[in-house]
């Protein structure tokens, strides 16, 4: 796994650990579940185009 491939696998899993603690003090938050989402879409984009 590439290098920035690997940071934004960390970022996005570290994304999730923020947003669910958020949700789980605050309340949930629609926005910062589609960023999420976003941000784990490009990782996986970026893993699969690294990989083929």
């Amino acid at each position: 796994m590439p290098g920035s491939t690997k940071v934004m696998g960390v970022l996005t899993v570290g994304g999730l650990v923020v947003v669910t603690a958020y949700t789980v003090a605050l309340g949930s938050s629609g926005w910062l579940w589609f960023g999420w989402v976003v941000i784990g879409l490009i990782t996986l984009a970026m893993a699969v185009s690294r990989s083929t």
